[in-house]
């Protein structure tokens, strides 16, 4: 896993642009896109805090994009800070890389 706050595939989902994963990210429920989830989990799904997944959509360890696979793996050796990613790939807010790219879209940031 890269240190990122996108998954590493861009330009694939609808518009073209961003972050493919954070795009297909979706709530819990499988409603809404993650961040923006109505039901019963909102209160703990739509917050973002601690370690995330690659894309930061969601909780390291409850991805639900196409990369969920690796990404909930559990990590080994060396581990970033809250000690939920691999040191070189840290997403809590320890990390060194928490500003998005010109390029990406902020799914997180709310109107």
């Amino acid at each position: 896993m890269a240190p990122s706050t996108c998954c590493g595939k861009k330009g694939e989902n609808a518009s073209g642009k961003g972050c493919v994963c954070a795009f297909q990210a979706r709530c819990s429920c499988g409603q809404k896109k993650a961040l923006e989830c109505t039901c019963g989990s909102a209160e703990y799904e739509n917050k973002i805090e601690g370690a995330r997944c690659s894309c930061r959509a969601r909780a390291a360890g409850a991805c639900t994009c196409e990369r969920a696979t690796e990404e909930n793996k559990v990590p080994a050796g060396d581990l970033c800070g809250c000690g939920a990613r691999p040191v070189d790939a840290c997403t809590c807010e320890k990390a060194t890389d928490g500003g998005l790219l010109p390029t990406e879209t902020d799914f997180t940031s709310k109107a």
